[in-house]
């Protein structure tokens, strides 16, 4: 079994900022990639950001510039600092890891972690 645990999240002000964390643990053999998305109320689950064991980012072109995500493979953790938060990104993160378990076999599954809310408002 796998857990992903999220932290970080809160109120901030327009303009303020936040770091979200992720840390990942269980039967692990490997973790392809982890990223974060969004959902806001009434809207669908969205890709904010993810990264890849290599390091190969991808960003939402609403978070371009205000949003890094990084990971530290040690620690199975994932990171996202938010800077320059606007009203429009209050919603809960929920972060994923796309991730490889020896079952036995090898297979490929893909988890979620339990959300974290975020709320940007003044």
């Amino acid at each position: 079994q796998v857990q992903l645990v999220e932290s970080g999240g809160g109120l901030v002000q327009p303009g303020g900022s936040l770091r979200l964390s992720c840390a990942a643990s269980g039967s692990i053999f490997s973790i392809n990639a982890m990223g974060w998305y969004r959902q806001a109320p009434g809207k669908q689950r969205e890709l904010v950001a993810s990264i890849t064991s290599g390091g190969l980012t991808n960003y939402a072109d609403a978070v371009k510039g205000r949003f890094t995500i990084s990971r530290d493979n040690a620690k199975n953790t994932v990171y996202l600092q938010m800077n320059s938060l606007k009203p429009e990104d209050t919603a809960v993160y929920y972060c994923n890891a796309d991730l490889t378990q020896w079952v036995p076999g090898y297979r490929r599954y893909d988890y979620w972690g339990q959300g974290t809310q975020v709320t940007v408002s003044s």
